[in-house]
């Protein structure tokens, strides 16, 4: 299949990559702040992730992408620093679980930054689906027991924000350069703050990790935060940046499924119903017109 005849599948394909990487992203914070403070796991994952950037760039002998500094500073304030600190914050108190379906309002946050930074126009019944999507998964958080608001929701209110935003600058230079050059460069230009902060909080920052500590670590630095973003970024800029977020209505059950096998967290029957119903709105917010 030629990327160039099927676009849009391609990208929806490299959505759903990057969508799987990123929803394990919360049960590895759980397991990480067994060993790490939360300020450290923010930094760390950053250190790691931009020795494998900075690396990568080198072997294959990659310039600075002249005038897109701007970007992709932005870029890695939101992704680099903000979704994480916000989220690992919030993972303190609350599961990982509910913290999954909170971030179910990603799509139609990115898709509102689409709309506001990167000039896509999605219509009438791109928007019914995305609030559908949405509310679903809102839905789903209060059918049990009821949804009282807590710190934790406000700060996982804020990573999504601060996450969506960076999906759409990252995907803006995506359309310039790879997807994966994009958060190298990303990394490589927060890497200095990132390595002064980590040193800074180092010495109340580590625990007694466990190995299983320090893997889930590792994952974060190596897969949340660079090899996810090389699959969610030409994603986006590949298939449409409205469109192709709507496959992150899916992460919701990716993380539902990760707490289960990862934290020993039950996953009712019911969850099969709604991925399945998530699913089809997603289906049909790809079929959606986008301008």
């Amino acid at each position: 299949m030629r990327i160039s005849a099927h676009p849009q599948a391609m990208g929806m394909a490299l959505g759903l990559i990057g969508v799987t990487i990123f929803g394990v992203t919360l049960p590895m914070t759980h397991i990480a702040l067994g060993g790490f403070s939360p300020f450290f796991i923010t930094f760390g994952r950053a250190v790691i992730a931009s020795i494998a950037a900075g690396l990568t760039l080198l072997m294959l002998r990659k310039r600075w992408p002249k005038g897109q500094g701007a970007m992709l500073l932005g870029a890695g304030i939101c992704v680099v620093y903000g979704f994480p600190i916000f989220s690992t914050t919030a993972m303190q108190t609350m599961p990982a679980s509910h913290g999954g379906v909170i971030l179910g309002i990603l799509p139609l946050l990115t898709s509102i930054f689409a709309a506001l930074v990167d000039g896509e126009r999605p219509g009438p019944a791109f928007w019914a689906y995305g609030l559908a999507g949405a509310a679903l998964v809102v839905f789903f958080s209060i059918r049990d027991s009821g949804f009282n608001l807590q710190a934790g929701d406000a700060w996982l209110f804020l990573a999504a924000v601060t996450a969506s935003l960076g999906y759409v600058l990252s995907a803006k230079v995506s359309r310039i350069i790879p997807g994966w050059e994009v958060i190298s460069w990303a990394l490589v230009i927060t890497a200095p703050l990132s390595v002064v902060a980590t040193l800074l909080v180092m010495k109340d920052g580590i625990q007694a990790p466990t190995p299983a500590e320090l893997g889930a670590l590792s994952y974060l630095g190596l897969m949340s935060m660079f090899a996810g973003f090389i699959f969610w970024n030409a994603g986006l800029a590949l298939g449409g940046i409205a469109r192709v977020a709507q496959v992150q209505l899916l992460q919701t059950f990716v993380t539902l499924a990760a707490s289960a096998v990862l934290l020993g967290e039950v996953v009712s029957p019911s969850t099969i119903g709604f991925a399945t119903a998530v699913a089809l709105l997603v289906w049909l917010g790809r079929k959606a017109r986008i301008a």
